[in-house]
């Protein structure tokens, strides 16, 4: 036993000491150097490169610029600051203005380097106003850590930075400032990794863009956006979409000239000069949620720092745009209580186990949320959510029914709109569907209670192999499932098809049979359905748009 310890400690050390690395790698603007180091599985190893700029420095309100580049090796081993950004309780501000950075995960083996693998870049969310390429941190255990998905799928993971809040998407709805300067450093950091990735052993060609909340609704704008032809192959929008409420601002003059009063501009022909030349922070703080919209609105009605039609990155609506993505790939879901974050905080009752949500709470939340159609809208909504209750409606369907609410309006039913969308106009690329329902590991929240918004993200990333003290088997479980399915799909357009096993075949969704894949630990032969919440998909997508707006 003795000597066979000792010949697998020795076979180990010559693993190591032939490990497959990149070393430095040449870009277009210069060389970089990363880590490599060992990962879980036979002889696996990982070249990791955190903070490589792919534009310049960018300048106040303007579209992102080539890097100018760099002599010697540039060291690539520690993620850069966030783009400047409100804090979480928008009280200061974080980060920096330049922040166009990127991170690059690539699997090798033992003796020969990576070649032509599948890409998938991540489009972090934040609504818009917050959000970092590395994500979350604690104890230095990064959220958007790509180490699991590119180890266990052999993809190359790369996760970029973009502008956000009033840097990123404050718009005068002229060209003053035209807006979308987020949207463009996405763009620019795709392009980049389509340019360069082939250096890291990357398929240009097959890139797949992922990402979830306002990550997953940039994901749609990229796939939509005439300006990407010939980028993008695939994408993933996790809990967003272009089509949801937030997503597009349509009076972004109003929002600007409120900025503009805050840090003394003037509102007239002088303001985009003017709000060019006034401090950053002063002006990220100027775009906080706590200023503007009635405190009693819906935090949903608050989220207006966000993309805008103008007439360049996005010529037309959005819905009229999925044609340029017709022979793009793509995956659309959402998470089976997607609304409760929001929910929480627009009736705090929700989470008081020991009290009753009023009746009234939920009429209000009705009330604001369906305000532009007038009292006929609300009443007709609330008769929706309230079909199946008898005369007296227990606490828990009350509370029930404000989740659903704030998630079918939200979230889900746009979701749904935008894979009828895309299902409608393409030619080579399939459309697929999918519902999570992992039951919340927070122990605060009740027994009915399922998948909160972002809850899918620590599964998507592998957070459950990375930190297994935290989590119970089943946890690995489905987040095997999900790097499965979409490392599948990132290599073949088919997320049952690639090197990974999945534990149900997904079928493509089609309107003849509506069919999505409700994706959780329990995962089987009935985890395939149909006509995913379709009552409340029609109610808002047919009666509710054709109600005329009131306000």
């Amino acid at each position: 036993m003795a000597m066979l310890g000792l010949m697998l400690v020795a076979a180990l050390c010559l693993g190591s000491a032939s490990a497959a690395s990149l070393g430095a790698v040449l870009t277009e603007g210069g060389m970089v150097s990363g880590d490599n180091y060992g990962v879980s599985g036979l002889f696996r190893y990982m070249d990791v490169f955190k903070g490589i700029p792919f534009a310049a420095p960018p300048g106040r309100f303007e579209k992102p610029k080539p890097h100018p580049g760099w002599d010697g090796i540039l060291k690539a081993k520690d993620y850069r600051k966030r783009c400047l950004q409100v804090n979480l309780v928008q009280t200061e501000t974080r980060g920096d203005e330049d922040c166009l950075y990127l991170n690059v995960w690539v699997p090798q083996g033992r003796k020969e380097v990576s070649y032509n693998l599948p890409v998938m870049v991540w489009i972090y969310g934040g609504g818009f106003l917050v959000g970092a390429s590395n994500g979350a941190n604690f104890l230095d255990n990064h959220l958007y850590n790509g180490e699991e998905i590119a180890n266990r799928g052999n993809v190359i993971v790369v996760t970029l930075s973009y502008r956000v809040g009033t840097l990123g998407f404050l718009s005068t709805g002229d060209d003053g400032i035209p807006g979308n300067y987020g949207l463009w450093d996405q763009h620019a950091g795709i392009a980049w990794v389509h340019r360069n990735i082939r250096a890291f052993g990357g398929d240009a060609d097959n890139i797949t863009v992922f990402g979830e909340s306002a990550g997953g609704a940039s994901v749609n704008f990229q796939l939509i956006s005439p300006k990407n032809k010939g980028l993008i192959r695939r994408g993933i929008s996790q809990s967003g979409v272009a089509l949801c409420p937030w997503a597009v601002n349509r009076n972004p003059r109003e929002f600007a000239e409120l900025v503009a009063t805050r840090v003394h501009c003037p509102t007239d022909d002088k303001m985009a000069a003017c709000l060019k030349m006034t401090d950053a922070r002063t002006l990220t703080l100027a775009g906080s949620l706590n200023m503007h919209a009635s405190a009693a609105a819906p935090v949903v009605q608050k989220l207006v720092l966000s993309p805008v039609i103008d007439g360049d990155f996005l010529p037309d609506e959005p819905a009229n745009l999925f044609v340029n993505a017709a022979e793009i790939d793509y995956i659309i879901g959402a998470n089976d209580m997607d609304g409760h974050l929001f929910a929480g905080l627009d009736v705090p009752s929700l989470n008081q186990p020991l009290h009753s949500t009023p009746l009234e709470d939920l009429k209000t939340l009705v009330a604001a949320l369906t305000k532009e159609k007038g009292p006929q809208a609300a009443e007709l909504a609330y008769g929706e959510y309230s079909h199946t209750w008898g005369k007296k409606p227990t606490k828990e369907e009350i509370k029930r029914a404000v989740v659903e609410v704030e998630t079918d309006y939200i979230f889900l039913v746009p979701t749904q709109a935008a894979l009828y969308q895309h299902n409608s106009v393409a030619t080579t690329g399939r459309t697929y569907s999918y519902l999570f329902s992992q039951a919340s590991r927070n122990p605060g929240f009740p027994s009915w209670m399922g998948a909160d918004h972002a809850e899918d993200l620590q599964f998507v990333f592998g957070k459950p192999f990375a930190t297994p003290l935290g989590y119970w088997p089943k946890h690995r479980d489905v987040s095997g499932y999900m790097i499965a399915y979409w490392t599948n799909f990132a290599k073949t357009g088919d997320p049952n098809k690639g090197e990974s096993k999945v534990p149900v075949t997904w079928p493509a969704f089609n309107q003849e049979t509506h069919q999505y894949v409700d994706i959780n630990h329990r995962m089987g032969r009935n985890s395939v359905k149909q006509k995913m919440r379709l009552r409340f998909v029609n109610y808002w997508t047919n009666t509710y748009a054709s109600l005329p707006t009131i306000y």
